[in-house]
């Protein structure tokens, strides 16, 4: 009788552990480009843990304190989107899932001026522009059109970007 007890008392015991474990939500990717916010509450500047805590289904994050490579990030690359939190940028690659407040991605460069104005800096492969928040960079590609985005809250003078 005690070793049916027994048994039964292990076997609620195991059974009790093993608890259903919801997978992790991942919220939409928002980017308002005119305001350089993320989710309408991602800075460039925002840190680590805070990007971690509003979308917090990342492939991969190095710590502020990293000294190697570009330092702090958390990555998305599965959406193609990217916080450089020690160099205060985010980028956007050509495959990035989510919305954009304006329609930059495959934009050609000569439609840009209505949206953003005149360029800060100009360059045969890029443009800055000056925002409120910073500076806007928009890459393009052999046919002029946007091919990446990397918004900063730092200037077009004083930003790091990552190679």
């Amino acid at each position: 009788m005690k070793t049916i007890v027994i048994f039964s008392a292990l076997f609620f015991c195991i059974h009790a552990q093993a608890q259903l474990k919801a997978s992790v939500k991942c919220p939409d990717i928002n980017i308002d480009i005119l305001s350089g916010t993320v989710n309408k509450k991602i800075l460039p500047n925002s840190t680590v843990g805070q990007i971690k805590l509003i979308i917090p289904c990342f492939t991969s994050f190095a710590e502020d304190s990293t000294t190697t490579g570009c330092g702090g990030n958390v990555m998305y690359k599965d959406k193609d989107v990217y916080f450089y939190t020690s160099r205060d940028y985010v980028e956007i690659g050509p495959a990035f899932k989510g919305t954009l407040s304006l329609p930059l991605m495959g934009a050609a460069r000569n439609s840009l001026f209505k949206m953003l104005g005149a360029p800060q800096l100009k360059d045969p492969g890029w443009d800055a522009f000056q925002t409120q928040y910073g500076v806007l960079i928009l890459y393009y590609d052999k046919a002029e059109k946007v091919n990446k985005i990397q918004f900063s809250t730092q200037t077009a003078n004083t930003i790091r970007l990552c190679q």
